[in-house]
Formats: structure tokens, C-alpha cells, sequence
């Protein structure tokens, strides 16, 4: 029986084009969930769009679009990037699903039903960039650090609120009892010194009348859900939770992927949440950091996002997911220039991997030099993950990385001994020896290096690695096409 693996990313707002800062989570995203089916793991694998709340709503009423007709033309763009990103997710849910609808309403009376559920008038300062309350000590110059270009509004009104207080003390206990439940460390010390000094009840629903584009409460037509208890609900109504327990009780913990403003959400309130309705925690939450350009946050609302479509239209989908994985830092904030971008393209792909499998590949054709019983092993090699490298030491060190989720130190060990084949061939110089067993004694240790890299690189650049991989695996070896072409 294939072991199960459940991974989910967040879902992005639609109240925007896709831009550069979702596509590197979901790339990561990706890379996990490529990595474990390749190591024999049957995959579920999540993502799709938050398609309630109040900026939504406006977004739509300022386009003159029904809200509905809105999302819908939006959540289509989102989904492109599957063929755009060559992502292997299976599963896209919309929070305007009616089967999600109907397990947040589910979820919301487990909720009451433990009494964790009550009303209350309040008056609360309120960022709608974030759809997140603010208390006077998260503001810098009474404005939202995260969207300073915003300001806040006041909300006042008679709502529902989740006991959040009361999960202080299990919250904690979460964290003691599982030190690896939030990665890395310091964004795990992040959420406890939060919760450590206590926790306030949020509210989770908003007056219909005046922002009626939401789930509506069970038992109260007047108020519709706040987006946040909404959208979180989603991990698990993929899943087919409350009807098919089945399908959630073989998936359900899983592995979430999610960005540092989205610490508290994920590690702490829908954490809460579960707790509330009964439901086991979730297994593990992988925190990215942001994408800066020129050291400037990117955000849709600042205006200065990158477009992943366009990149991909001019220098291809694996150049793409490549600059992400190796030029970016994992979990904290990384840099994105277009100089910088195409500097990684020209020295790493074109100069590098590109070239050496080109000049690797056309001498073993040239001279009728085939690795010895390639042939044999296609169908493991094609399909295995690290059991298919013949190399222990690359496989272990590179397993190790991915492991913990360093996915630019995992590339850097594959360019590690890519530079390395690089400069043997540049040392023996196989273009001018005549021997034919000389010519074998150079090249098939090499092209043996290159395959047991391409076939480590699978789930980072798939349409490159598989490229590789036919070429240096058939009875013949193939002439090596151009991989990465100047631009």
C-alpha cells in the first residue's frame, strides 16, 4: 500500500493578477509534492483560491462586475499557471465551491457546538489588505506595516467571535510536543512568543447588509462568515470532509506550505480552530519569506509584482522555476532584478547545465559511446527518486537538503558536481583523443555524473530532467538539443 502524503499551499486572494511572490510558493510547493511521488508516495496535492471578503467584493463592485462573474474570470487565471509553472497539483478548490461552502458551515457549528462561538459589539482598526484586525501595537505610524499604502478602517458593529483565548495553553503544548511543526526555527519561536503573550478572540463574521459577499452564518441569514474562518476550512473540505472520512482520515494531517505574513493564520488561529472542531492538527507548516525587488517588498496593492507569465513567455518555464529554487532564499526574504534573473540564466543554464550536456552528448554520439546497460535501467531511473542514483554521496547529501526544505542548497550540490564534469571534460579535452577506450574512460564516468543529476533534478525542472535524462539513458545516445537558448 503507497504511503500517503497530503500538501496544501495557501490560497491566494483573486482581487489580483498571479504574480511572481505566489508562483515561488506553489514552485516549492511542487517540488515537495514531485519529490515524494517520485520516492514512491501517493500525492495529494492542493491549491486553488480565496474568493470571499471584503477587498474581493470591492474589487469586483469597482469593475462593475457581478462578484461571482469576478472570481470566476480570476480563479481561471490562477489555475493557468499549472501549465504555465508545469505544477502537478491534482486538486483545485474555490472557496465559492458549494461543497466547501457547506463543510464551512459544518465546521463553524463544531465550533459552537464546543461553545467556542458567541456575538459581541465591537470597534476594532482594520487593514483590508490583510482582511485582519490590528491592535495599536502591530501599527507604525498608525498604519499596517504590511500595507502602509492602505488605511484603516474602523469597523464597529455586532459580530460573531471564536474563543482564540482559550487555546493559548493547547496551543503551546502543540508546539512543545512537535519542535519540527513549524519550519524553520525561528519562525516556530515566532508563533510562541505570540501565543505566549496571550491571545485574543478575533471575530469571524461580518454584517450582510453591509458585506454580503460571504459564507452565511448556519442559524443567522444577517451575518455572512469573515474570510479568514472561511478560506482556512479549505485543507480539509478538499479532502471531502465531513462525507468522505475515508478519503480524509488516509490524507488528513498534512503539510501545509504558507508565507511568513500567514505565520499567524496558519500556525496558530486555524490550529485553534481544529482544535475547537475536534479535528486533528495539521502535520507540518513549511514558512517562505517574501520576494523583494531591488530590496522593495513586491505586493499587488504597492503595484510592483512581477508577472511569472511573461518571464516564462521569454525564457521558459524551467529557467523560471529554476531562478525561484536556487536564487531565492527558502524561508526568508530573497531579491528579484531582471539583471540578476538573467545573470542566472546565461552562467548557470546556458553556460552550464546547458552546454556541458551539449558538448557531453554530442561527443558520446559522435564517437557511438553509450553508457554501459543504460538501456537496462530506463524504467527505474525514469521513475525512482534518490534509489535510482548511483552516486550514495550526492543522493544522501542532496536528500538531506530537500529534507529540510533547502531548496537552493540541494540545486547548489547538483551544480556542485556539475561544474565538476564541466572542468574534467575542459582538462582531458575528449574533442582531440582518437582512442576509443581512452574516449569511454572520460566520458561515461561524466555522463554517468550528468544522469544521476538529471534524475535528482526531476522535481525541480521536470521538462529539462526528463530532456536529460532520455538522452543519456538510450541504447544510442541522442544528439543533445539546445536547453536553455540565449536571450
Amino acid at each position: 500500500m503507497l504511503n500517503k502524503f497530503y500538501l496544501t499551499t495557501t490560497l491566494p486572494y483573486v482581487n489580483a493578477e498571479p504574480h511572481i511572490g505566489f508562483a515561488l510558493e506553489i514552485i516549492q510547493a511542487d517540488v515537495i509534492a514531485r519529490w515524494q511521488k517520485l520516492n514512491g508516495a501517493e500525492v495529494f496535492f492542493n491549491t486553488g483560491t480565496d474568493e470571499h471578503g471584503l477587498k474581493i467584493y470591492r474589487k469586483a463592485l469597482e469593475l462593475g462586475l457581478d462578484p461571482q462573474k469576478y472570481c470566476d474570470e480570476y480563479a481561471a487565471k490562477f489555475d493557468n499557471l499549472k501549465s504555465a509553472l508545469n505544477l502537478s497539483y491534482n486538486n483545485f478548490i474555490r472557496t465559492t465551491d458549494d461543497h466547501h461552502i457547506k463543510a464551512a458551515q459544518e465546521f463553524w457549528q463544531r465550533c459552537e457546538k464546543a461553545g467556542d462561538i458567541y456575538k459581541k459589539n465591537y470597534s476594532v482598526k482594520y487593514c483590508v489588505g490583510c482582511e485582519l484586525e490590528k491592535t495599536e501595537s502591530e501599527l507604525v505610524d498608525n498604519k499596517c506595516p504590511v500595507h502602509p499604502n492602505l488605511e484603516l478602517e474602523l469597523i464597529a458593529e455586532e459580530n460573531y467571535f471564536f474563543r482564540f483565548s482559550k487555546y493559548q495553553k493547547p496551543l503551546l503544548e502543540l508546539y512543545e510536543k512537535n519542535p519540527n511543526f513549524v519550519v524553520p526555527a525561528h519562525r516556530l519561536n515566532e508563533i510562541k512568543n505570540f501565543v505566549e503573550a496571550g491571545l485574543e478572540d478575533f471575530s469571524i463574521s461580518r454584517l450582510k447588509e453591509k458585506m454580503p459577499w460571504g459564507v452565511e452564518v448556519p442559524g443567522d441569514e444577517t451575518q455572512v462568515m469573515y474570510v479568514w474562518f472561511d478560506a482556512l476550512v479549505n485543507y480539509i473540505s478538499c479532502l471531502g470532509w465531513p462525507e468522505n472520512l475515508e478519503k480524509f482520515n488516509n490524507f488528513w494531517p498534512g503539510m501545509q506550505v504558507a508565507g511568513k505574513d500567514n505565520l499567524r493564520q496558519q500556525t496558530a488561529m486555524w490550529q485553534a480552530m481544529l482544535m475547537s472542531a475536534g479535528l486533528p492538527n495539521s502535520k507540518q507548516i513549511f514558512i517562505h519569506g517574501f520576494i523583494t525587488s531591488g530590496g522593495e517588498k513586491m505586493s499587488k496593492s504597492l503595484g510592483n509584482v512581477v508577472n511569472p507569465f511573461e518571464l516564462v513567455a521569454k525564457f521558459g518555464t524551467d529557467a523560471l522555476r529554476y531562478y525561484l529554487l536556487a536564487k531565492i532564499s527558502p524561508a526568508e526574504d530573497g531579491d528579484y532584478t531582471e539583471e540578476k534573473f538573467k545573470e542566472a540564466y546565461t552562467a548557470d543554464l546556458c553556460n552550464g547545465l546547458g552546454n556541458l550536456v551539449s558538448r557531453v552528448s554530442n561527443l558520446m554520439e559522435k564517437n557511438t559511446v553509450s553508457l554501459p546497460l543504460a538501456h537496462l535501467s530506463l524504467s527505474s531511473r525514469r521513475k525512482s527518486g534518490s534509489s535510482a542514483i548511483s552516486d550514495d554521496k550526492l543522493s544522501k547529501e542532496f536528500s538531506e537538503k530537500l529534507s529540510h526544505y533547502k531548496f537552493n542548497e540541494a540545486l547548489e550540490i547538483l551544480w556542485t558536481k556539475l561544474r565538476a564534469c564541466d572542468e574534467t571534460i575542459t582538462k582531458t579535452e575528449p574533442w582531440k583523443i582518437k582512442d576509443q577506450e581512452r574516449l569511454k574512460e572520460i566520458l561515461e564516468p561524466v555522463a554517468e555524473d550528468i544522469l544521476n543529476v538529471a534524475i535528482l533534478l526531476q522535481p525541480f525542472m521536470p521538462s529539462t530532467a526528463e530532456k536529460i535524462i532520455k538522452t543519456f539513458t538510450a541504447e544510442k545516445i541522442i544528439k543533445g538539443e539546445i536547453l536553455f537558448p540565449r536571450v
